[in-house]
């Protein structure tokens, strides 16, 4: 009999042991996917900025990336704000298109006998569904070599679309600068 029950006892104890087993066996299942669940929530919603939903915002933040790009004459991508169907109405010169406007820059970032730097305000935008309205006015402050500067206030207003991957780009622009400072 006493061997009986420590057999029972042998067997209960095991199959406590063999349940704590799989109940933290389970147990470590359940923290493992919560865990990963938890990180992908994390990663994934620090890739999804609260400027993804808000085209204002992604619009604003565009102008002022492609302005500290000029400014720090990084010619590589000073493109990319405008669409390849672009016209745009500068006063003084005729309409103008995409071709014009890049060549344009890039002439002006690489013309080592002056520099221009480019300050901005904001005034508007307005947007409705794929398109977007942008009153603005960009502060053009050209040094040439001799150290003489002239300031430019140019007020425009920039129509911009979203493009099928979902990137905001100026399809339409005029500015009508004011007269130097």
């Amino acid at each position: 009999m006493g061997e009986v029950l420590h057999r029972t006892a042998l067997t209960t104890d095991a199959i406590r042991h063999a349940t704590g087993e799989r109940w933290l066996l389970a147990s470590t299942r359940r923290m493992t996917l919560a865990a990963a669940v938890i990180l992908f929530a994390t990663v994934w919603g620090c890739n999804q900025s609260p400027a993804a939903a808000d085209p204002p915002t992604v619009i604003r933040a565009a102008l002022e990336h492609w302005r500290d790009d000029f400014n720090a004459r990084r010619a590589n991508d000073i493109c990319d704000l405008f669409a390849h169907n672009l016209r745009y109405d500068f006063q003084g010169l005729p309409e103008q298109n995409y071709t014009q406007l890049c060549t344009r820059l890039h002439h002006a970032l690489a013309d080592p006998t002056q520099s221009f730097h480019y300050g901005l305000r904001i005034k508007e935008v307005i947007v409705s569904g794929d398109l977007a309205v942008v009153r603005l006015t960009w502060i053009s402050t050209l040094t040439r070599k001799d150290g003489k500067s002239e300031i430019e206030d140019e007020p425009g207003l920039d129509v911009f679309q979203r493009q099928a991957d979902g990137k905001w780009q100026i399809i339409r622009y005029m500015s009508y600068p004011e007269a130097p400072r």
